[in-house]
């Protein structure tokens, strides 16, 4: 059976309890983008995410210009610079592509899903074929593993 991973945007991240971040299934399953965990580095447990960064490589950046072609100029929602908003959204489907691709060679490649509230995140990865779940679908599909 192929392992599930998970990437995970801030959005859910803040609403893990610490128990659940210091879990194995968090730090055996899920990833955390570079931003994001830029994003994440007051947290009081921030230093243990270093872990699981998936680190922004050449390749990881080529991937977001190759999401970003499809983002209409006019369109604000997956990233809008002017307000500081969506910094990681298009790392997040980056690293999707990038893991999907990274393990293209592999017998028992893992299934990689975007967990994200955002939806110009969601609707961006279903564009590329990506899964991605809500934090409450993420939960709930989880619950079990947290070993908690």
């Amino acid at each position: 059976m192929n392992a599930k991973m998970y990437l995970l945007d801030n959005n859910v991240l803040s609403h893990l309890s610490r128990v659940q971040r210091a879990s194995a299934f968090f730090f055996e399953q899920c990833r955390i983008p570079s931003e994001v965990l830029h994003e994440a580095q007051h947290y009081p447990d921030a230093a243990a995410f270093k872990q699981i960064e998936y680190p922004t490589t050449a390749r990881v950046l080529e991937l977001v210009a190759k999401v970003m072609t499809t983002v209409p100029d006019s369109d604000t929602t997956l990233v809008n610079l002017y307000a500081n908003k969506g910094a990681a959204d298009p790392l997040l489907v980056a690293c999707a592509l990038h893991a999907t691709e990274d393990a293209s060679g592999l017998l028992w490649r893992p299934e990689w899903a975007i967990v994200s509230n955002d939806k110009a995140v969601r609707t961006k990865a279903s564009a590329f074929d990506i899964e991605s779940l809500s934090r409450d679908e993420f939960l709930l599909q989880t619950h079990s593993r947290w070993g908690i």
